[in-house]
């Protein structure tokens, strides 16, 4: 694990498609080199510190849930071993060994595919206001981080990188890709959530939510981009839990929660992360790891 952390990529002879928050991506066509950084981003602001191993956290993980969940629905992923990766990446594969993964090109749906058992974030919000969460109208007398009478499928937008992504109906969704794919979406969302969470429940952590992303490869719908990391679901220690408060998390909900406490005005420049609060995330991290994937 490089103990200081790995912030950005730069790979001399190979083509940068992309960045995002975390990840950078080269074409290596026909395939995608997908590099999970050590960036972490709150509040769709990446911080300046990295959060040492996050990427190889991240990989780990996507690739065991990939693999776990292959038999419902078919997956990016090659490889995670640079060594059955194309010649140009040898001179890299120190870099690489851990964090990266080979995927097949897709091309991604322009929705963002958010699963809900339990009522928090974004949801919670929504629903202590008295509005519907992704025009679905819940009961009253739930309370914050209850079990939700039922698994909920609530899609939002793809925004551009620095803006919010916005909650939609499964009505709106469909209208943006069709109903026949909008239906095939939630199924597949729901079947890998409920097994996730009957697997993650032996290890001992709900997995409060979780967001999934989906691609078109000739026509086949697949799963791209990670699967139910702390980057992208709320996990909580299934000991620890109690509906009507906030939990304790493995995922950035620490940071998040820090961040809240200096009364940052999340607008940039980000702040700089004292160490306590890197290693404190990065913990949260490497337990959730340590726990689920044996």
């Amino acid at each position: 694990m490089n103990t200081k952390g790995l912030m950005n990529t730069q790979f001399n002879g190979m083509t940068l498609a992309g960045t995002g928050k975390v990840r950078d991506i080269y074409a290596l066509d026909p395939y995608l080199l997908i590099v999970a950084t050590d960036r972490i981003s709150a509040f769709d602001f990446i911080m300046p510190n990295p959060i040492p191993g996050k990427g190889e956290v991240l990989t780990r993980m996507s690739a065991f849930w990939f693999e776990k969940m292959k038999d419902i629905i078919p997956n990016h992923c090659v490889s995670t071993d640079p060594d059955e990766y194309p010649v140009g990446c040898a001179s890299y594969r120190d870099v690489l060994r851990g964090r990266s993964m080979l995927v097949k090109k897709a091309k991604p749906l322009p929705v963002e595919c958010v699963v809900r058992g339990y009522l928090s974030g974004s949801g919670w919000k929504d629903y202590s206001q008295g509005k519907p969460v992704s025009g679905i109208t819940l009961p009253a007398g739930l309370k914050e981080s209850s079990r939700l009478p039922q698994t909920l499928f609530t899609p939002s937008t793809k925004a551009p990188d620095g803006e919010h992504d916005l909650p939609i109906s499964q009505e709106e969704m469909a209208r943006i890709i069709g109903k026949d794919l909008t239906d095939r979406v939630i199924r597949a969302s729901l079947a890998i959530y409920e097994r996730a969470v009957g697997i993650a429940a032996a290890a001992g952590i709900i997995i409060a939510d979780t967001k999934m992303e989906f691609g078109l490869l000739d026509g086949q719908l697949i799963l791209i981009d990670e699967l139910l990391t702390p980057d992208s679901s709320r996990f909580w220690p299934k000991d620890d839990y109690e509906e009507g408060r906030p939990q304790k998390s493995y995922d950035k909900q620490f940071l998040r929660d820090y961040l809240i406490a200096i009364n940052w005005n999340q607008k940039p420049p980000a702040p700089e992360l004292p160490a306590e609060v890197v290693e404190k995330t990065g913990e949260k991290y490497r337990e959730a790891l340590n726990r689920l994937v044996r």
